[in-house]
């Protein structure tokens, strides 16, 4: 069967997907090091110092858009902060806490000659855990989760609305039993005060973290890119519909109608369910540019509530609705690889039948040569030295051709479907086996370590075995000094099976992203184990394969 050709658009919306996936799984990635699990890692302590720094000048910013009460009606330092979390975990949490706590004592917001310092660092941290919490929440949830609203960026969507409200949740007992904590003396006030940290954050959030993540992604070599590309016809149509909407903000404004917010709420919504995320974003910043300056000066205070709601109305939707739309492409491009691995599931049907019946007619004269060769070599010892080494070398290449044949027709039999036990170094003779001719041709050489013969694994051989055969392809593609490496260890009652080779490239250019690397990461889940990918240092790159040992599946069973 055929594949679907692709265009040249779709293939190029298909690779920015995965390597906006790429970058969301290795931000999502767990801390596997020996490393205590919420300690920040070097590079990151000069991370926690720059929000340090950062987090100062735009808190002194928020100050302007400052609202009822306590809190700012743009808060631009919880983009910073919700970027931070997104960007290297939930775990930095406490330590980003910390920094806040020490920003504010510098500055003087916090001061431990007064009594109630206790509490003015509990109204320090609770945002930034309540923010830490939001995230590894919606983290988890989108782990273990399906469809549209676990795939990138659709978490990252959802994380910016909820993060905003968990810290209002955690600031909520705070300013019901103690009110003068933050500037607010009855009910209307500390409602209108806490409406004002929902609205300051969130418009800080989508405002700023989009474009520090994209920086950071673009910086480092991820290029999370947008799932869709809009043409320049598209272009004109976002911006005519941003502007008429606009237009007729300002007409109604004009002959006094008030500023309703609808019109430019759709017009937003419109463009990032069109054109994605990246378009639905510019045209948030573009009305927040027309807002945010109005509301500094002096102004009622619920006009200037009300105007930030609805500022913040337009950017939750419209930013949920560019995510979606995202996420929505991202699916169908995941869809449309599936497809053609099915399609190339049926060819490789095929082409196994084939194979199957051609190493049947071949075998059997090829066996027959094989034994008329030894006995050629036999009858030949004592004949002139050119003939005896003419005999030999016969013989030598008609053994190598008989075994590589058996193995194809073992490859391609049904007997080899069920799993059966399978010791490791009989697994890596088939793999290498299968690999060394293109590798030799590639002129890269594999190099497998020695494996003790008692490591044993229950697996279908044949599946396996393809595993491992993809991606040892995808490293003798990937090196760049000419050797794969093969090593086996095992760790407790599992065997780790990595797969080494250096590249001096940024190692997401050859994560492995492509279908051989998800059908191996499908075939070793299936069996129970794992495929991940780590850093060795200096360049190289391992894809670990662990299967549990064969001793482990029988106490298990048992």
């Amino acid at each position: 069967m055929a594949s679907v050709p692709l265009s040249a658009a779709d293939r190029a919306a298909e690779r920015a997907a995965e390597r906006a996936n790429a970058a969301e799984l290795a931000a999502l990635a767990p801390s596997r090091d020996g490393q205590a699990r919420w300690l920040p890692r070097e590079r990151e302590w000069l991370v926690l110092a720059g929000y340090g720094v950062i987090f100062v000048a735009l808190h002194r910013l928020a100050v302007l858009w400052g609202g009822v009460g306590y809190y700012s009606l743009w808060f631009p330092a919880a983009g910073v902060r919700l970027a931070l979390f997104w960007r290297f975990g939930a775990r930095l949490a406490p330590a980003a806490a910390i920094t806040e706590i020490i920003v504010q004592c510098l500055t003087g917001v916090v001061v431990f000659t007064q009594p109630e310092w206790p509490r003015g660092i509990i109204g320090v941290a609770s945002p930034v855990l309540a923010y830490g919490i939001a995230v590894a929440a919606v983290r988890r949830v989108a782990d273990g989760a399906t469809g549209s609203l676990a795939t990138a960026p659709m978490p990252l969507g959802l994380a910016s609305v909820l993060a905003p409200l968990a810290a209002v949740a955690f600031a909520l007992p705070w300013s019901i039993m103690r009110p003068d904590i933050t500037n607010v003396a009855n009910v209307r006030d500390v409602i209108a005060s806490l409406t004002g940290f929902a609205v300051g954050d969130m418009l800080g959030v989508l405002l700023i973290a989009p474009p520090l993540l994209w920086i950071a992604d673009l910086s480092s070599g991820r290029t999370a890119m947008p799932a869709m590309f809009p043409s320049h016809r598209h272009i004109a149509e976002a911006v005519l519909v941003l502007g008429l909407s606009l237009g007729l903000v300002g007409t109604l404004a004009t002959i006094g109608l008030g500023i309703p917010a609808t019109p430019v709420l759709l017009a937003i919504a419109w463009i990032g369910l069109r054109f994605g995320r990246a378009a639905a974003w510019a045209a948030i910043v573009v009305t927040a540019i027309l807002v945010l300056p109005e509301t500094t000066g002096a102004m009622a205070v619920d006009q200037r509530l009300a105007l930030h709601m609805s500022l913040a109305a337009v950017a939750v939707v419209g930013y949920l609705a560019g995510s979606f739309a995202d996420a929505e492409a991202r699916a169908l491009a995941a869809v449309a690889r599936r497809d053609r691995m099915l399609f190339q599931a049926e060819r490789l049907k095929t082409l196994r039948a084939m194979s199957v019946a051609v190493i049947h007619e071949i075998s059997q004269p090829l066996s027959t040569l094989a034994i008329e060769a030894r006995h050629l070599v036999e009858i030949s010892g004592n004949a002139d030295p050119d003939i005896v080494e003419t005999a030999r070398l016969i013989e030598r290449k008609t053994a190598t051709l008989s075994t590589l044949v058996r193995r194809l027709r073992r490859f391609g039999g049904r007997a080899v479907d069920e799993p059966s036990l399978l010791p490791i170094g009989t697994l890596l003779d088939t793999v290498t086996a299968l690999t060394r001719p293109e590798a030799s041709v590639a002129g890269v050489a594999i190099r497998v370590a020695p494996v003790d013969p008692e490591w044993t694994v229950l697996a279908q051989e044949i599946e396996i075995a393809q595993a491992l055969v993809n991606l040892v392809r995808n490293a003798v593609q990937a090196t760049d000094d000419g050797v794969v490496e093969i090593a086996v260890t095992r760790r407790d009652e599992r065997i780790a099976i990595a797969v080494v080779n250096h590249c001096a490239d940024h190692p997401l250019v050859h994560e492995g992203m492509g279908v051989g690397s998800l059908v191996a990461k499908a075939i070793v889940e299936a069996h129970g184990g794992t495929l991940s990918r780590a850093d060795r240092g200096l360049a190289r790159i391992a894809h670990v394969v662990t299967l549990p040992l064969v001793g482990t599946l029988v106490g298990d069973a048992a």
